[in-house]
């Protein structure tokens, strides 16, 4: 486990299980808000309609699912926006972006623009956290829980780990924050080093 969360009490949660309480939870976040690290490059997302599109190289139906959604994104965010909270994320990008990354990126655009702000971070900004290893996929919920994602060998989400932890989640949240602070704004990130890109392929890591 990284050093982040060392010595942590934490549970393991099947994704059943773990769905159904991130969704009671996020709906009574406090004015803590919402806040998501994301690190890895790639990932498989097997069930999501635009990355299923992605992986078997339409380019073309996988962006155009992602704009068919950006109504539902802006009533989701709406709401989210409605309950008095936030809902931020950092996305740390190394390059070159990998192929996954180049339509999470999109996705991810998509969000901000629809009330998610979102900001991205270079891998030499968190470097001193990485000696031993990459940082955790973590995401914190008010100062009620925090979730670190757990992914297969493929990149496949398999399950999380649950902390209950208050100190350790205000901990986590304010690095996250920090990060945010630190980070550019994604429009400008994608209009310079992500719309110049030519459409990838298909899943490559």
């Amino acid at each position: 486990m990284h050093e982040l969360l060392a010595g942590a009490d934490w549970e393991r949660m099947e994704l059943r299980d773990y769905y159904a309480e991130f969704e009671e939870i996020f709906w009574r976040i406090n004015a803590l808000g919402f806040w998501k690290l994301e690190r890895r490059q790639t990932f498989k997302e097997p069930g999501y309609d635009s990355w299923e599109a992605f992986a078997t190289g339409d380019w073309e139906n996988s962006t155009a699912i992602l704009e068919a959604g950006r109504s539902d994104m802006e009533g989701y965010h709406r709401r989210i926006a409605e309950r008095g909270f936030s809902a931020c994320r950092v996305r740390i990008v190394e390059e070159p972006i990998s192929a996954y990354l180049q339509w999470e990126l999109h996705a991810l655009r998509v969000r901000d623009q629809s009330g998610g702000p979102i900001r991205v971070v270079g891998p030499e900004r968190v470097a001193c956290f990485e000696t031993g290893g990459l940082l955790p996929e973590i995401y914190t919920l008010g100062s009620e829980v925090m979730y670190e994602a757990v992914y297969d060998e493929d990149g496949v989400l398999e399950s999380v780990r649950r902390f209950a932890d208050r100190d350790l989640i205000l901990r986590c949240r304010r690095f996250i924050a920090d990060l945010y602070a630190d980070g550019e704004p994604l429009e400008a990130f994608f209009a310079r080093e992500v719309a110049v890109l030519s459409p990838p392929t298909g899943q490559r890591c």
